[in-house]
């Protein structure tokens, strides 16, 4: 899609502008009647409308109000001549970005467009996270719109009511609890308890009697019978995070629960049925810890019926604009302060930080910058070193897309100037930063809005 639709009946005129535009690295597509714009421009154009008001027809004024009709956040350029100047200002009333007086310079076209661009790329990702957020309070506890993260919400509806068990992989911070609840909620199961159990926090002395429960008297300090967690979601979910740190010993009396879905508590021999769905979840490689002789296999191929992956923030960076804005507003909500307007250094850091937190760190980022405690010291101190592992194609990525972002901050989000520093095509590039989902925006300087 184009950046700018520049309208004007004057053939040399707008190839002009067309030219210049497009020297400044923007995408544009030139239109000789208004009636051409209209067939093409709708409600979710990406880009900025530039449209001459004297033209025979449907002249600028009338095309800026069909515009506004199809979308009244849409910003609109009028270029008039000094006679119509009284039009213009009237049309700014009623909600016309800009005007340009007739003649004017080129570096004043170029930034009355580029401010009308960074309004209106606000006010469609203000757009997508409210949609997503409206969708997320129904039935998307996972924000996101890029295709893996669609993929995954699908594969979830596919699996949840399967009533199977699911080995949930992903890194620390990547939400896997998030897919867990999400899994419950969408199955038959969602009216009877979800249970979650970090294996990790519980010292291996404690979490086999939390995990199984006791009878009175089944060890000292056991006064009274306690109901374990396996037991207390019966008929649910229940949810093992961190299932790397159990130890053999309980893996084993797992694998049991899991191949006869009964259990015996502590002090007892008797055997309880019970009726629950397993969502296990990992944050390291598990068939590496089975060739390494750390984790049963037959327990892993137990769990792994159903395998949920969760992508790396750093694989789904188109999202990370739309979670960003999701957490501050309900960071600044939570702290009763307004929300920030976002300087240069938080774009930069959104756009270029690798995330190893995932969405966590993102998180907490979100809330310092709501309480206003984000500086040039602190950013370079969150800052991670890129890993040196990997296969080939990862570490040649990496180091195209850090190519990619250095170039683009030497020029300032200059397209026209970062293809010529990285010697390849124009279309090239626009495919390596939708690959790498890397927003150019966020290296151009920031600028006062044009009043």
């Amino acid at each position: 899609m184009s950046d700018v639709a520049f309208i004007d009946d004057d053939d040399l005129l707008r190839a002009a502008n067309v030219q210049a535009l497009m020297l400044a690295g923007l995408t544009v597509t030139g239109y000789a009647s208004a009636l051409a714009a209209l067939e093409e421009i709708g409600a979710d154009f990406p880009g900025v409308v530039v449209s001459d008001v004297r033209m025979p027809g449907i002249d600028g004024l009338e095309l800026f109000r069909r515009l506004k009709r199809i979308d009244p956040d849409l910003s609109v350029i009028l270029i008039t001549g000094h006679g119509d100047i009284a039009m213009a200002v009237d049309a700014m009333r009623e909600g016309a970005y800009d005007f340009l007086a007739k003649p004017y310079a080129n570096d004043r076209l170029l930034t009355s467009v580029r401010h009308a661009l960074d309004r209106r790329r606000l006010v469609l990702e203000n757009r997508d996270l409210k949609r997503t957020v409206e969708a997320a309070s129904e039935d998307m506890p996972l924000l996101g719109t890029t295709p893996v993260m669609a993929r995954m919400r699908q594969m979830l509806r596919q699996i949840a009511d399967a009533d199977v068990d699911v080995l949930v992989e992903g890194e620390t911070g990547s939400g896997k609890e998030v897919v867990a609840n999400a899994l419950h909620r969408w199955s038959r199961r969602a009216s009877n308890p979800f249970v979650a159990v970090n294996c990790g926090a519980l010292p291996e002395t404690v979490i086999e009697s939390e995990l199984f429960g006791y009878e009175a008297g089944a060890f000292t300090g056991a006064l009274k019978k306690r109901v374990g967690r396996i037991e207390h979601a019966n008929g649910g979910t229940l949810f093992l995070d961190e299932i790397e740190a159990m130890s053999p010993a309980l893996q084993v009396k797992l694998l049991r629960v899991l191949e006869a879905r009964e259990i015996a508590p502590l002090g007892t021999n008797e055997t309880r049925r019970v009726d629950i769905r397993v969502v296990a979840a990992s944050k390291v490689d598990l068939p590496a810890l089975v060739r390494q002789g750390a984790f049963r296999e037959d327990l892993y191929y137990r769990l792994h019926v159903a395998g949920v992956r969760i992508p790396a923030l750093r694989e789904r960076r188109a999202d990370v604009p739309l979670l960003f804005g999701h957490f501050l507003a309900r960071a600044a909500e939570r702290f009763k302060r307004p929300p920030p307007e976002l300087d240069a250094l938080v774009r930069k850091h959104l756009a270029t930080h690798e995330w190893p937190g995932n969405v966590r760190e993102l998180v907490h980022y979100a809330e310092r910058v709501a309480l206003g405690l984000v500086d040039d010291l602190g950013d370079e101190l969150d800052a991670p070193t890129e890993p040196a592992d990997g296969t080939l194609p990862e570490r040649v990525d990496r180091f195209e897309a850090g190519e990619i972002r250095a170039a683009l901050e030497a020029s300032q989000g200059d397209i026209q100037a970062t293809v010529a520093a990285l010697g390849i095509p124009r279309k090239t590039l626009y495919d390596k930063l939708r690959r790498h989902g890397i927003d150019q925006s966020a290296y151009r300087p920031t600028r006062q809005t044009a009043r």
